[in-house]
């Protein structure tokens, strides 16, 4: 049996599909088996990725079931004990595989390993290195648009969740903890999952040795649209109403709330206010619907853990956001 099981999510990717697969053929190690999941797509991909890749299981869905859906049928259909997904929008450098393996081997506690992002325009700048959750109710991409010689990302760490757009995921854990929620669809379902895992005691890590350039928004097309910003909003508010227990939401009250105001203000601003609102509306529709994960009193050390992680995050985050946008700065300068 192989160790790992890569699991590309695909709908309408042929753009993208040939320099993804190409990556993966030359791996330095073949103890992994690729498994391309297609959300009913209308172009070509099936077609090409079956005659020019035949090494490679298709497996086509019905209809659209959205990145969450579609990595769920990737992880049910597996059979070995890592998991990887992998965007179809990336390539990877030949030691990717090999290097979330020899992480997730350090302990069995790992759930996830987040592998090193890059831009795959501006190979200078990193992508992600592990997500953040804020305790503003904010989730953001570690390291986004640092230079990748950056020494904070040049170490493993712990981080609040792996990035589902390249990490590993151990399966077994997947039987306690539960599939990616198919609620959100896509949009934040990767730090659900991450939050998850957190509370049963679990551990994220970023392995900087695990190199993929990203080129983003592959399949929705651009970094902010109607369609992203009504998702994100809206699952904004599942990750906290489906992970907090009802006092930890009392106390971050404040917090989130200023989230909220600084991110409506935003979208405004933006020209999608509509579409923000829409996601708040269509959260608190939803609510009674939503799958909360059971408060158990032997999770509550865990629970204070993520408590400080959203502090301390908050802090990292607006650092980081500091840094990207300081008069003056260059991208790529490690200034």
């Amino acid at each position: 049996m192989k160790k790992a099981t890569v699991v590309i999510p695909n709908w309408n990717g042929m753009a993208f599909l040939k320099a993804c697969l190409d990556s993966l053929m030359v791996q330095d190690t073949d103890d992994f088996d690729i498994l391309m999941i297609d959300n009913a797509s209308e172009d070509e991909s099936v077609e090409f990725v079956r005659a020019e890749y035949p090494s490679v299981r298709v497996d086509v869905m019905p209809e659209n079931l959205g990145f969450s859906g579609g990595v769920n049928e990737g992880i049910l259909r597996s059979e070995t004990p890592y998991v990887i997904l992998l965007n179809n929008d990336t390539e990877c450098a030949p030691g990717f595989v090999r290097a979330l393996i020899q992480a997730a081997d350090r302990s069995e506690r790992i759930f996830s390993v987040s592998a090193r992002m890059v831009n795959f325009h501006d190979r200078r700048l990193m992508d992600d290195a592990g997500d953040l959750y804020t305790v503003l109710g904010w989730g953001a991409q570690r390291g986004v648009g640092q230079p990748v010689t950056d020494p904070r990302y040049q170490k493993p760490k712990q981080v609040f969740s792996a990035c589902g757009g390249a990490a590993l995921y151990r399966k077994r854990i997947f039987d306690e903890i539960g599939l990616f929620d198919t609620d959100h669809f896509a949009y934040l379902e990767d730090i659900d999952v991450g939050y998850r895992a957190r509370i049963y005691g679990y551990q994220n890590v970023y392995e900087p040795e695990a190199w993929v350039y990203h080129v983003g928004s592959g399949t929705s097309g651009s970094k902010y649209n109607a369609f992203k910003v009504r998702l994100s909003s809206r699952n904004t508010q599942y990750l906290v109403w489906k992970n907090m227990p009802r006092l930890q939401r009392i106390v971050n009250a404040p917090f989130l709330a200023a989230g909220r105001a600084v991110k409506r203000r935003f979208f405004r601003k933006l020209g999608f206010s509509g579409a923000y609102n829409e996601g708040i509306q269509e959260a608190k529709e939803n609510r009674g619907n939503l799958k909360i994960v059971p408060f158990r009193v032997s999770h509550l050390p865990n629970y204070l853990k993520i408590e400080a992680s959203l502090i301390g995050n908050t802090f990292v985050y607006a650092a980081e956001f500091f840094r990207r946008h300081l008069p003056g700065r260059k991208q790529g300068d490690q200034g």
